[in-house]
């Protein structure tokens, strides 16, 4: 009996660590500006660095910068154009901030210094309505080719009605439980 019971926490055990190791492998980590981190004086152009990546929901933004000369405000998309930073959605100050992208869609950061954003010290994340690679999703292994992106200035399709495939769903921990609870089971 000690035996069946040793083997189910094994398994138990086993699956706990293999959830927490998928749960990081879902999402890269992009840091800002490389290895010039956030700041003003290497002339990083950030709407070229975020141009050149590919964000996903998951992902992990690093701000690393010096706290005594600059911050990191996320703001609305007005506020992102016009480098207002009187009311931003969050501010984060500690020189190394690692935020999670938890939606799809822009994700506007500025530095709140004076003059730092209108500088170009401000960077629009975009993780779009993508699907992630067909390998990465447990729901199965067929592949769509995403949808063309939209010409700059060009309305978004208005039917509602997506001809690519819907997104995958990441196992997360609550997967890997629910898989524990059922492995745990058959034992």
């Amino acid at each position: 009996m000690d035996s069946v019971l040793e083997k189910r926490s094994l398994v138990v055990v086993f699956l706990f660590l293999v959830s927490n190791l998928a749960q990081f492998s879902f999402g890269a980590v992009h840091k800002v500006g490389e290895s010039a981190g956030w700041t003003t004086i290497a002339n990083v152009d950030y709407k070229q660095w975020a141009i050149s990546k590919s964000f996903q929901v998951g992902d992990i933004i690093v701000f690393e910068y010096n706290s005594q000369f600059h911050n990191v405000m996320r703001v609305t998309h007005a506020e992102y154009k016009s480098c207002n930073v009187s009311s931003p959605i969050t501010t984060h100050t500690s020189g190394n901030d690692s935020i999670v992208i938890d939606t799809n869609g822009h994700h506007f950061f500025v530095c709140g210094a004076p003059g730092h954003c209108q500088a170009g010290q401000k960077v629009d994340i975009n993780a779009p309505r993508a699907p992630r690679v067909a390998a990465s999703s447990p729901l199965g292994s067929a592949s769509a080719t995403p949808a063309p992106p939209l010409a700059p200035g060009a309305p978004a399709p208005s039917s509602g009605v997506s001809l690519s495939a819907p997104p995958t769903i990441p196992f997360g921990k609550l997967g890997c439980m629910l898989l524990a609870c059922i492995v745990v089971g058959l034992f």
